[in-house]
């Protein structure tokens, strides 16, 4: 085989790669936005939940309120450190939490839900502390 013929099997070789790395990338891309679409559903259906639980005449509340749930202890977090701003690991790690980037994700999604709902602001990039 020549130097010429090496170089082109080498260049195809190449654009396969190529072609490959980018129909990977566009995948990823597709389910980074179903998962933040579901896990925003997932939440939306929670707290709909728990409103009309909450609303529902006495005796008929299926499930009582869950006072320790990720949202609470979230809130909870920055309630105790009002003056402090956070990123979501080091959240993750003040509540004992897995620190796994799967993990982490999930709580940038929450945090970002909070502060969409006025609980939280962002004083920085990828930073969130209670609004006062």
């Amino acid at each position: 085989m020549s130097i010429t013929e090496l170089l082109v099997d080498l260049h195809i070789r190449e654009n396969e790669a190529r072609a490959r790395a980018d129909e990977l990338r566009n995948q990823i891309a597709h389910f980074s936005a179903a998962l933040t679409e579901t896990e925003a559903r997932l939440a939306d259906l929670a707290t709909t939940r728990k409103i009309i639980a909450e609303l529902a005449p006495d005796g008929t509340n299926p499930d009582p309120p869950e006072a320790g749930t990720t949202y609470q202890a979230i809130v909870n977090a920055f309630n105790q450190h009002s003056d402090q701003a956070f990123r979501a690991r080091e959240l993750h790690e003040l509540l004992d939490m897995p620190t796994d980037e799967a993990s982490v994700n999930i709580t940038r999604s929450r945090l970002g839900r909070l502060t969409r709902q006025g609980f939280l602001t962002q004083p920085g990039r990828g930073r969130y502390q209670k609004r006062t």
